[in-house]
């Protein structure tokens, strides 16, 4: 996949925003083996109706498409039907949103049966809209491809009542692995000497990385965004104070997920609301790590567990200073808001025993609580 990125800065997005979601997007692109040939971004107030980007731009961009022999153009917000639909007959190329990039690398993604049945689940109803919307190029995205208008409603009329039966039946079977993972977790509830730890965080914090660190069990690690979907759950045992921690990671955050995603995956972060402690992992090596950390704090309130006892863990600490010896002067507390921080090096393994204390320290607290209430 060769592509070109196209954005456009308006009222509410300042110039710094869109180069942020450029590259962001950029790295989404790299996350489905694609590579990123031009960017393309102009100053809209409102985005064209018809091409998104305006007579003149889209000129502009067919030319560069040809001129670089790219194949995909991704824009960096949601198109309408009409607008994919006449970019791409305007540039001969194949159109995606951001959505549709980022459903294509949570499609690859997913392997467990829940996080397949949620994909496809936010797939249908990302594409639902536009079978209303056009019953030409966007039908053949599907499956269909007859163009006369007869024909094409017909078609139309018959991929509505599939794909909402399809949606119906995939609801069905995800609410049935949520009674099941109910139950796993009111089990797991029962026991005091049971802490559980939920990691969250922006995509490609090094979660999965901190979980394996933490545990000393394999998990999937891999430099890219969205590289783990499914949930996975693994513990740490304290022989000295009888107590064991569930530490459970959760898919990565984006800034502007998509509803269709948020609501296909809020299973996955149902895990949240049983945890007893959220340790918050970002990566403190990116340059914009302050409004990461504040895209996941507005979404943790958005599902109602922004009020749990929340540790920030500043990871890749490594790739700002030399060696482990720097870190005792080094101090986040006043950018995390005084919340409990603490920085380490997942990869170096930099200060884990520290967050293995606050866990073991956490893990007291429960009992002492419990034993209180």
């Amino acid at each position: 996949m060769r592509c070109i990125l196209v954005g456009i800065k308006t009222k509410e997005k300042k110039e710094k925003e869109l180069k942020q979601s450029l590259s962001e997007l950029e790295g989404l692109v790299e996350a489905v083996n694609g590579v990123t040939l031009g960017k393309l971004y102009q100053k809209k107030d409102v985005p064209d109706p018809s091409t998104f980007i305006g007579k003149g731009k889209i000129k502009q961009l067919k030319e560069l498409a040809e001129g670089i022999n790219a194949d995909t153009i991704v824009f960096d917000a949601d198109l309408t039907p009409v607008q994919i639909t006449n970019i791409e007959n305007i540039t001969n190329t194949n159109v995606l949103d951001r959505t549709d990039l980022i459903l294509q690398i949570f499609s690859q993604r997913a392997k467990t049966k829940q996080a397949k049945l949620q994909v496809e689940l936010a797939t249908l109803e990302h594409e639902l809209p536009r079978i209303y919307g056009q019953k030409g190029k966007s039908l053949s995205r599907i499956g269909g491809g007859m163009r006369t208008k007869g024909a094409g409603e017909k078609i139309g009329e018959i991929k509505v009542r599939t794909i909402k039966d399809r949606i119906s039946r995939i609801k069905k079977e995800l609410e049935k692995i949520k009674k099941q993972r109910y139950q796993q977790r009111k089990w797991r509830n029962k026991d005091i000497n049971v802490l559980k730890v939920s990691l969250v965080g922006y995509t490609n914090a090094g979660k999965s990385t901190l979980l394996k660190k933490l545990t000393k069990r394999d998990t999937f690690i891999s430099d890219q965004l969205f590289a783990t979907l499914d949930t996975k759950t693994s513990y740490i045992t304290f022989p000295d104070i009888g107590k064991k921690v569930l530490i459970t990671d959760t898919v990565g955050f984006v800034k502007n997920m998509p509803k269709e995603l948020m609501d296909a995956f809020m299973a996955t972060l149902e895990e949240l609301e049983d945890a007893d402690l959220i340790l918050h992992v970002i990566d403190v090596s990116d340059e914009n790590w302050t409004e990461k950390m504040k895209t996941v704090e507005e979404i943790l309130k958005k599902i109602n567990v922004h009020e749990k006892p929340v540790v920030v863990v500043l990871n890749k600490i490594d790739k700002l200073i030399p060696s482990e010896e720097y870190l005792e002067n080094t101090d986040h507390g006043m950018l995390t808001g005084n919340r409990e921080t603490v920085i380490v090096s997942t990869e170096k393994g930099w200060n884990m025993e520290k967050l293995h204390n606050i866990l073991k320290k956490y893990a007291l607290k429960k009992v002492i609580a419990y034993a209180g209430g």
